[in-house]
């Protein structure tokens, strides 16, 4: 599995930006496909988390909720991440991951076994 994350930049607060996840060499039918985040000094954190195959299990982290959709495109295989409202603390590498879906929900980056190489998203305030 490859995965390539793009659509990163700077943003005033309050802004938007829309990320894009490229998958390739999916070869199961159910994929898990989460969005990470990780600014300077801290651990990677969970964001959002959508199916590859399925209608349901979108997932949002709190801190997010209300702000970010999550939304996929089948044929493409194609993960977008929007992002509303942006905050400075949104600030981060943004990094979309998969995994073979197992029936679970993993919040956790070490979940997820496949990563792209992130895109830097920057809020100024």
């Amino acid at each position: 599995v490859q995965l390539q994350a793009y659509g990163g930049g700077l943003v005033q607060a309050g802004g938007s930006l829309r990320l894009s996840c490229a998958a390739s060499g999916l070869a199961y039918t159910v994929y898990d496909m989460g969005w990470f985040r990780q600014a300077p000094g801290k651990e990677r954190e969970f964001v959002a988390r959508i199916l590859f195959g399925r209608d349901y299990g979108i997932k949002y982290d709190d801190s997010v909720k209300g702000r970010f959709i999550i939304s996929k495109d089948n044929a493409k295989n194609l993960v977008y991440l929007q992002m509303n409202s942006l905050k400075p603390e949104d600030a981060a590498v943004y990094y979309c991951a998969a995994r073979i879906y197992d029936g679970r929900f993993h919040a956790s980056s070490g979940g997820y076994n496949h990563w792209g190489q992130g895109t830097l998203v920057t809020v100024s305030s």
